[in-house]
């Protein structure tokens, strides 16, 4: 089953016998047994029939014993939750249970950073459980992360601008927490009236300098602007700790390549190029005036000087130079 699917399930209250959450995006394996826990049982039912549990604390055989109690009082299930799960010992022994497991219990297996063994006897076991819920979170793909960003947004009845969205997504990467986080604080500070989430939001709220940035330094190279493109890594050289090269090179090294790729898209329409490029059509228009200020040689040329920098800041072929040095250096052949 999909995220969503198993979501609105729970929020209709349709729950299975058991869950086996597990993968390596944290976000989403929370996201679900919180939710879990809020519809499962009302709160004068959780004091008595709700039990959370560790992996690295916990017995797989008192476990089963716990599994197989009834609920207390007029609760029509109990509900036991595992979160670090892939820290359990023995967890094969969970087979004898997941063959005839409690009508009456909800069971939510936390299974982070890793997923259970197929080969194993209770993993087998797991998939003949009528209804049972096996659940494999990824963790998005970096092309990925602004349309999530977008759909999140939209739940909230929140649009954003293209360019507040990239903001946010080079801030603050794919760590799909601190994205929900900073979200959730900014929709607090924009309060009731505002939907439309701008660059100025994001400067102001989230702690991305509108002038100086990674996004506003490709833009500056995107335009040959060599006063701009100074001015900002100028600032940067002077904080090191805020803006390391890898982190830049990293940003810069996903334009160029797509510029590149660019050069060779024969249907250069809006929509065929922000389809090949995987982009929003809005950023079209950075890949055409990349195209016209850069030639195809040019461009080649400088996705070789941003790895050859990228291994120089991290002690590779040069390991004396101020890494506000190299930066400039990097930046000068570039536009030069």
């Amino acid at each position: 089953m999909k995220f969503e699917q198993i979501l609105q399930s729970v929020n209709k209250g349709e729950f299975a016998p058991v869950y086996l959450l597990q993968g390596d995006e944290p976000y989403f394996i929370d996201k679900l047994s919180n939710t879990i826990q809020q519809k499962a049982l009302t709160k004068e039912q959780r004091d008595f029939n709700e039990t959370v549990l560790y992996g690295k604390d916990t017995n797989v055989i008192n476990l089963i014993h716990l599994a197989r109690q009834f609920p207390m009082g007029a609760a029509p299930r109990q509900l036991i939750v595992v979160r670090e799960a892939q820290h359990l010992n023995n967890i094969e022994k969970l087979e004898s249970y997941f063959k005839s497991p409690a009508e009456s219990t909800i069971l939510v297996i936390c299974y982070k950073y890793k997923k259970l063994d197929k080969r194993t006897k209770a993993y087998t076991a797991l998939k003949k459980v009528p209804g049972a819920v096996i659940f494999e979170c990824k963790k998005l793909y970096d092309n990925q992360v602004g349309q999530w960003i977008t759909d999140y947004l939209k739940e909230k009845g929140y649009t954003i601008e293209p360019r507040a969205l990239q903001m946010l997504v080079e801030f603050l990467g794919a760590n799909l927490e601190n994205i929900v986080l900073s979200i959730d604080k900014l929709s607090v500070t924009l309060g009731a009236d505002r939907v439309n989430i701008t660059v100025n939001d994001i400067s102001k709220n989230i702690g991305v300098n509108k002038e100086y940035n990674p996004f506003e330094l490709q833009n500056a190279l995107i335009n040959k602007d060599i006063v701009k493109s100074n001015r900002i890594v100028k600032a940067f050289a002077a904080n090191p700790k805020e803006f390391p090269i890898p982190a830049i090179t990293a940003i810069l090294f996903n334009y160029f390549s797509k510029l590149l790729t660019y050069f060779y898209i024969k249907d250069k329409s809006k929509g065929n190029v922000a389809s090949k490029l995987k982009i929003n059509p809005f950023f079209v228009r950075d890949y055409q005036t990349g195209a016209k200020n850069y030639s195809g040689k040019k461009v080649a040329h400088i996705i070789s000087l941003l790895r050859e920098y990228d291994m120089k800041s991290k002690g590779y072929g040069d390991a004396g130079t101020f890494g506000g040095d190299l930066l400039k250096e990097m930046i000068y052949r570039i536009l030069h």
